[in-house]
């Protein structure tokens, strides 16, 4: 019989309470964060792994839309392990207003934010080791 355990609700939960609704929306964990999918883009990222750059919200986005999204909120900042997205350090002085606007921007489907899920590969069978008989 499999045990299930609950997981406590994440940190950062309260910043998705109105995407939670939204439809095609999903959680996904990955790589210690909590990856957020909407309109079949992932959008947001939420990290608390204890300190920076894991600590606050990443946002995956391409690096021609960076510009236009940092102009518009200025305590983004370019992630320095995956600098393709965008970080918002829960540091930062204004960290709850820019990610609830950040969070707006994704239920709205703003088109510079998100990137689309990669294809899976299929997986393969797992191959049983034979029991060599003894005779």
């Amino acid at each position: 019989m499999r045990r299930t355990t609950r997981r406590p609700p994440h940190r950062f939960a309260w910043l998705l309470e109105d995407l939670r609704g939204e439809e095609g929306y999903v959680e996904r964990s990955m790589f210690g964060c909590l990856a957020v999918y909407l309109h079949g883009r992932m959008m947001l990222a939420l990290a608390a792994r204890g300190r920076d750059p894991w600590q606050g919200l990443l946002l995956p986005t391409d690096h021609e839309r960076q510009p236009a999204l940092q102009s518009e909120h200025p305590a983004l900042r370019v992630h320095p392990v995956l600098p393709k997205w965008l970080y918002l350090a829960e540091s930062s002085p204004d960290f709850e207003e820019t990610a609830c606007a950040l969070a707006e921007l994704a239920r709205k489907d703003d088109p510079r934010l998100g990137v689309e899920p990669g294809v899976r590969a299929p997986r393969r069978p797992r191959r049983v080791a034979r029991r060599r008989r003894s005779g």
